[in-house]
């Protein structure tokens, strides 16, 4: 075993949109484990929008990363030592390791993962936070009925592309929304979507808007929130009355550091957004899925069923090596990735 290990740390916090100047690769020393901890060795390190709030220094849902520290992140690793009768050396398990080579943690913290079921990576992606994440807030938010249209957000993307494809199962007329004409084939020709709308083609939200509208003739009853931005507005006014709108993110706000109050365009647009909430008599929920790990057996089970039955398809995107991290979370932020976005730190 070395005697020492890599990670990423958070050099300096963004000002607007981050940069490589925000990450430094270092060296330190490897941790051991105490009673009933694991040390690990990583295998797979999921990059995640989320990760972007943490970089700022603002209240939030977690507490965000200090200058100095390791990048937070959730990975995939294989067990190389063990003080824990839970764990031994060899097993496979999923756990907050960060953005780094190796990590300890107590064996409670972890879940034990399966590498015949699914390949391991899939523990970080289509049968980890993100998938659970789509299943949760479409089943518990959108409260789904057949014969619903529903609008995804950052369709091809992890969590969208688990919940466009749910739609589909569960009987609905699914569209969703993405940047690229080869996202949107994707989203359409192998997810099954009924349509996929090009945001990047569509200059404002007026025309992403006409475009909506033609694809869903009888309104929206759902939409999935991944984005916020001009998508967010071209969606709310096509609302249909008793609309639900489960809110799992908003990259295109992102950058504007804390809460992101305003929108980005200079123009307040809570107003016009809160009257709409009103007449249509809208269901807006946020969700944070730390909340509801209790349900992650019922998502296992389920979408493990789908995925054996070939009914639900995934598509990853994987960097070589924990140094491509930086600059492969940058890309995914500006929609450069194609699919769930993962780091190969390691070797199985």
């Amino acid at each position: 075993m070395t005697e020492t290990m890599k990670r990423i740390a958070l050099a300096e916090r963004p000002k607007g949109a981050p940069s490589l100047n925000n990450f430094r690769l270092e060296q330190i020393p490897m941790p051991q484990p105490g009673d009933d901890e694991v040390l690990v060795r990583v295998l797979y390190l999921s990059l995640d929008p989320y990760m972007r709030g943490r970089m700022d220094d603002a209240k939030s849902y977690a507490a965000p990363v200090e200058i100095g520290a390791t990048m937070e992140g959730g990975c995939v690793a294989e067990v190389i030592a063990s003080n824990s009768d839970r764990l031994k050396p060899g097993d496979i398990v999923n756990g907050m390791f960060g953005w780094a080579s190796h990590g300890v943690l107590p064996a409670k913290q972890l879940r034990k993962v399966d590498p015949e079921v699914a390949p391991v990576s899939t523990a970080v992606g289509v049968l980890g936070m993100p998938g659970f994440t789509g299943w949760l807030g479409l089943n518990e938010y959108g409260r789904p009925k057949a014969g619903e249209t529903l609008v995804v957000g950052a369709a091809t993307g992890a969590v969208g592309s688990m919940v466009g494809q749910l739609g589909k199962i569960y009987g609905l007329r699914v569209v969703g929304v993405a940047g690229g004409a080869d996202k949107c084939a994707f989203a359409v020709n192998d997810l099954g979507f009924d349509a996929c709308i090009d945001h990047r083609a569509a200059p404002d939200s007026a025309t992403l808007r006409e475009q909506l509208a033609a694809e869903c003739p009888d309104g929206i009853d759902i939409y999935f929130e991944n984005v916020g931005g001009k998508t967010l507005e071209a969606v709310l006014p096509q609302m249909n009355v008793a609309g639900r709108i489960p809110i799992c993110g908003m990259i295109a706000w992102y950058d504007l550091g804390g809460l992101g109050l305003g929108g980005g365009d200079g123009k307040d647009q809570l107003p016009k957004a809160w009257r709409t909430i009103l007449v249509r008599r809208l269901s807006v929920n946020g969700f944070i899925i730390m909340d509801h790990y209790d349900r992650f057996p019922d998502f296992l089970k389920e979408v493990g069923g789908y995925i054996c039955d070939d009914r639900l398809h995934y598509r990853e995107d994987i960097a070589e090596g924990l140094e491509a991290a930086p600059q492969a979370f940058l890309d995914m932020l500006k929609g450069g990735n194609f699919g769930k976005q993962l780091v190969k730190v390691g070797e199985l």
